[in-house]
């Protein structure tokens, strides 16, 4: 019951590439999936678009593939006189809008202050909406219109320090210690009030739809908490009404 909130939570993804690409820092890659990995820890993707002429942008669309996200093909400016990405881009959006009620939250993966309508008419018709782009080509227009803005530069700033692991034990319960501070990581940074023990699960399911806590060794979820608190990973509490463990914070 406790986690109602995540489980409801529903994102579709438009990537206006041709604008990113317009604040890459050079020599540097821009790294989709660190940008996934963060949307993930808010709630279950669902539908994932990018837009761009694909010929100038051919170094990326195999990780893009690779991450499942749909390349929409779009004519050279030259060929259409205006910004083709833009215009197909917040046609599709708003027929999502219209057509997917389930669809909780729209996340504009630009700086273009042209997708300022298009954020407003979203939260005019009830959705949440997300911006991410790069610091150097954000309108300031377009961050301050969105539910919530978020720098790829910031991505990997981390809330609190984790625990470092304890040495001696086996790669499968390392890999699932990891995760789980990744998870609680992300739910702290969301700034959840209380972060229940299914929280935790659910988030480190999107994070890695495989983990299974019995491959490790462990007979329920619980256990597992209750492992990495004997570690010294966490600090657990016990929900009064529910019964069901929390995670208090990290451990020592």
């Amino acid at each position: 019951m406790e986690s109602t909130e995540i489980r409801d939570t529903t994102l579709a993804v438009f990537i206006d590439f041709e604008n990113l690409a317009q604040g890459f820092p050079r020599n540097k890659n821009f790294d989709m999936n660190i940008v996934l990995e963060r949307l993930v820890e808010k709630g279950k993707v669902v539908v994932k678009k990018a837009y761009a002429d694909w010929s100038r942008f051919n170094k990326y669309k195999h990780e893009l593939h690779e991450l499942a996200i749909e390349l929409i093909e779009i004519p050279k400016r030259s060929q259409t006189g205006k910004n083709s990405a833009d215009i197909r881009l917040c046609v599709d959006a708003m027929d999502l809008c219209y057509q997917k009620i389930h669809v909780s939250t729209f996340v504009i993966v630009s700086g273009d202050s042209d997708f300022s309508p298009l954020v407003s008419k979203l939260k005019e018709n009830g959705k949440m909406v997300i911006g991410l782009g790069m610091k150097a080509s954000t309108s300031d227009l377009l961050r301050d219109n969105c539910d919530e803005f978020v720098y790829y530069e910031d991505l990997e700033r981390s809330i609190g320090t984790p625990p470092n692991l304890p040495k001696g034990i086996s790669k499968e319960k390392r890999q699932a210690f990891d995760l789980l501070l990744q998870s609680v990581s992300a739910l702290m940074r969301e700034n959840k009030e209380i972060i229940y023990s299914s929280m935790v699960k659910d988030t480190m399911k999107r994070k890695k739809p495989s983990f299974d806590e019995s491959y490790c060794g462990y007979r329920s979820f619980s256990d597992l908490l209750l492992d990495a608190e004997k570690k010294g990973l966490l600090s657990l509490r016990t929900d009064a009404r529910s019964g069901t463990y929390t995670v208090a914070g990290f451990g020592s």
